[in-house]
């Protein structure tokens, strides 16, 4: 292919660029190719500051009093409180994004992971839960603090207290009195809570760890982790007597004496098969597990055609109550 090159050698310059629509410039720069000239440094601003005065102010701008201060508020402190001024606040930019440094320079608070607890168990006074929530009383802004340890198991509530504030020496007190009237033995137990402050004091720590009880918290925010107290309070907010405020705290000690009777032997529990917490806790629901598979046996022997599937089963409580049941392996 005939290029500008080859045709000069028979043809003016300017004719062949004129009919090949290309500059003579840009022939003449073919023809001779000249190799790249070598860049050189460039110089320095004469108003650039000096490494030491940018390690100053980087130094400056994340030092203790100035971590938490943009670049305009430590440029305006210094010119007030020190009539100092170390460079403009486009340079003070300039050298935090050189460091990357254009974000939060204080050191940051980093919440330890908290581990799931995974508790199980297969029988009464082995895992006990406990919470603490409010009563409204009488006035705006004034309530009653109840306390309540509930049998994870059996969903028995063996131990429960109404105060008017809460306090670690009043908890104390009352896991005492509960572990004593159910008779705990040392490492017989563990009692599960929420991370409230009552919960987590030396002092109701020392008591746990004199009786030979474990200790075992919630995650932070997480309900979950304390699912039975929490479904017991519901429980008990949402019986139809409970009224939007007490008059007194003797007036909520009375009924929450009503309310823990009635809930302990009478509440049929559909997480227990429909047995009382009593039942449960006292070793009753075997025997009450046969006498209603025997009632259920006459009425199937009586009309047989009414059961499509076969006799009826009754509904049977479980062997074993979890917090937080482990996922199977996959």
């Amino acid at each position: 292919m005939t290029t500008a090159l080859d045709l000069a050698d028979q043809v003016p310059v300017r004719r062949v660029c004129q009919v090949l629509d290309v500059p003579r410039s840009s022939f003449y720069r073919a023809r001779n190719p000249q190799s790249p000239k070598a860049s050189r440094p460039r110089p320095p601003s004469v108003r650039a500051l000096s490494a030491m005065e940018r390690t100053t102010v980087r130094e400056t701008l994340n030092n203790e009093r100035f971590a938490d201060k943009s670049p305009y508020q430590v440029y305006a402190t210094l010119l007030d409180d020190d009539q100092d001024y170390l460079c403009s606040i486009s340079t003070m930019y300039r050298i935090l994004r050189h460091s990357d440094e254009v974000r939060e320079r204080r050191n940051q608070l980093q919440h330890p992971t908290y581990a799931k607890p995974e508790l199980l168990a297969t029988g009464p006074n082995q895992l006990w839960s406990w919470d603490i929530t409010k009563l409204r009383g009488p006035a705006t802004w004034s309530s009653y603090q109840l306390y309540v340890i509930l049998d994870v198991f059996s969903r028995y509530v063996v131990g429960w207290r109404i105060a008017q504030r809460e306090s670690d020496r009043l908890a104390e007190e009352l896991i005492a009195e509960s572990c004593f009237k159910q008779g705990i033995n040392p490492d017989q137990l563990t009692l599960h809570a929420d991370r409230g402050p009552s919960m987590r004091s030396k002092t109701v720590a020392q008591l746990l760890l004199d009786l030979g009880v474990t200790k075992t918290h919630s995650r932070p925010h997480t309900a979950n982790d304390n699912p039975y107290s929490e479904a017991q309070f519901k429980t008990l907010k949402y019986r139809p007597d409970y009224p939007d405020r007490f008059g007194s705290i003797d007036q909520a000690r009375t009924w929450a004496q009503t309310f823990f009777h009635w809930y302990n032997t009478d509440h049929r529990h559909t997480g227990l098969g429909l047995m009382t917490p009593a039942a449960i806790h006292f070793g009753r629901a075997e025997k009450l597990t046969q006498h209603r598979h025997q009632t259920l046996q006459r009425v199937y022997q009586r009309h047989p055609e009414r059961f499509v599937k076969g006799p009826p089963q009754p509904l049977k409580p479980p062997n074993a109550v979890w917090i937080n049941k482990p996922e199977p392996p996959s």
